[in-house]
């Protein structure tokens, strides 16, 4: 009897055992199987490691990317394909953040149900790759990244990152060259930099909303001033100006100033309140790199911190995402890649406050750097011009009132000089070819 009983035990042990052992597979398979089967060693799906069916494309239609039983090809444009790779993705996956790579599943059509089927999956961008080359063009082998994007519908039109390569002719260079380095990252989603003046229009928000006085007050620069016993130093010698005027100059002594009078705090609480300290997913799956804006504990500090200078790190999409939000009345309209999908939207920003730096961003273009600077576009925008250990960023972000064409943009032109000089041309050159396109 007490061996019947000690094998029936046995018998209903494994029995649960395999019950267990099920269940764990079958929620291992819910959770993991699209990874599983988008597996580069999966034969079914890839020949010699790389992916045999599906087609990207531009907003145009325009093919970028496509496999077919005759190979793995690109554009036929060779600068369009060096300006859409890290947008779409290479053969090997170097690009993580990527389309081939991030929606590897959607290619191959796996469901939970049915696992991968025959059918190719054709997927649409609101990239413009003929406005994406202007931009790769515009930056002439400097380091950086161009973005533009509809502000009112989500669309990216443009999403630019160098250096690049041709994926056609596969990495010929030497991944240790400094002139590729970060060549396997997009710069526009996964690097933080320095913002200098353009975080102006942080410190610029937060002084609209807690300084009561700040119409009525003015400035004095001779170029540099003693704050919190650090000496800050400008670009120029404006002598007595408002607050408006000093973000025309972008004048350092006078927002050094306004950034001591908020404190590091308040300045790194309203670049958290943008979403400057924050890793967002584009399109729900895409990851970006989360900024820094620690808060400076002394006037001095926060008078550098107030001015895009400190420990002030920065990424580009997020800035993006600001810029966008200025220009539409404090709603910012998430940025979407996939061509027909809404991202949806969020206030970021006091409509007021949004609608009063819109305005003064207008009058940077007016009365400093010159509206015929940029034809046929009704432009907004703040230079930024950031110092660091390896040399000076050029930073040019903004918006313009286009009745066919509202678009925010950010250029970064990485240790290339100064905004104006350097990325402002940048920006101009992608956007007339955006303001063309868009017709």
């Amino acid at each position: 009897m007490r061996k019947v009983t000690t094998r029936a035990f046995a018998v209903l042990l494994l029995v649960a055992l395999t019950i267990a052992g099920t269940g764990v597979f079958i929620y291992r398979l819910a959770v993991d199987g699209d990874d599983w089967a988008t597996f580069y060693a999966n034969q079914s799906i890839y020949s010699d490691g790389v992916l045999n069916r599906g087609s990207v494309s531009d907003r145009n239609g325009l093919v970028l990317a496509t496999a077919s039983d005759e190979g793995f090809h690109y554009a036929d444009d060779s600068d369009i394909r060096r300006a859409c790779l890290h947008a779409v993705g290479d053969l090997g996956g170097n690009v993580g953040t990527s389309i081939l790579s991030m929606y590897r599943a959607d290619f191959v059509n796996y469901s939970f149900f049915t696992g991968t089927t025959a059918k190719a999956a054709n997927m649409k961008l609101t990239l413009d790759a003929d406005v994406c080359a202007a931009a790769y063009n515009a930056l002439s082998g400097k380091k950086g990244t161009v973005l533009v994007y509809n502000y009112r519908t989500g669309e990216i039109i443009c999403m630019v990152s160098t250096p690049t390569w041709d994926p056609e002719q596969g990495i010929t260079f030497d991944p240790n060259d400094p002139d590729y380095e970060g060549a396997f990252i997009n710069r526009a989603l996964s690097s933080t930099f320095t913002p200098g003046s353009v975080f102006k229009l942080v410190t610029l928000a937060a002084a609209l909303e807690n300084i009561p006085d700040i119409w009525q007050q003015t400035f004095y620069c001779d170029g540099d001033t003693i704050i919190g016993g650090q000496r800050v130093k400008c670009s120029g010698v404006h002598g007595t100006i408002t607050v408006e005027q000093a973000l025309a100059h972008s004048c350092n002594c006078a927002f050094g100033e306004i950034a001591s009078q908020l404190g590091g705090n308040i300045i790194s609480q309203y670049a958290e309140k943008y979403g400057l300290t924050t890793s967002h997913m584009l399109n729900g799956k895409i990851p970006t790199t989360a900024g820094s804006v620690p808060a400076g504990p002394g006037q001095g500090d926060a008078a550098w911190e107030g001015i895009g200078q400190y420990q002030d790190l920065v990424n580009p999409y997020a800035f993006l995402r600001l810029i966008g939000a200025i220009a539409n009345g404090g709603l910012c309209v998430e940025p979407t890649l996939l061509y027909g999908e809404s991202a949806g939207s969020v206030q970021l920003m006091d409509p007021s406050t949004a609608q009063t730096i819109a305005e003064m961003m207008g009058y940077n273009v007016q009365y400093e750097y010159g509206a015929g600077t940029y034809p046929g576009l009704e432009m907004h925008a703040k230079t930024g011009t950031a110092e660091t250990n390896g040399g000076t960023h050029a930073w040019f972000a903004g918006f313009i009132t286009n009745a066919n064409a509202p678009y925010a943009f950010v250029v970064l032109a990485e240790r290339a000089g100064g905004g104006y000089y350097v990325a402002s041309p940048i920006a101009n050159a992608t956007l007339q070819k955006a303001v063309q396109k868009a017709g």
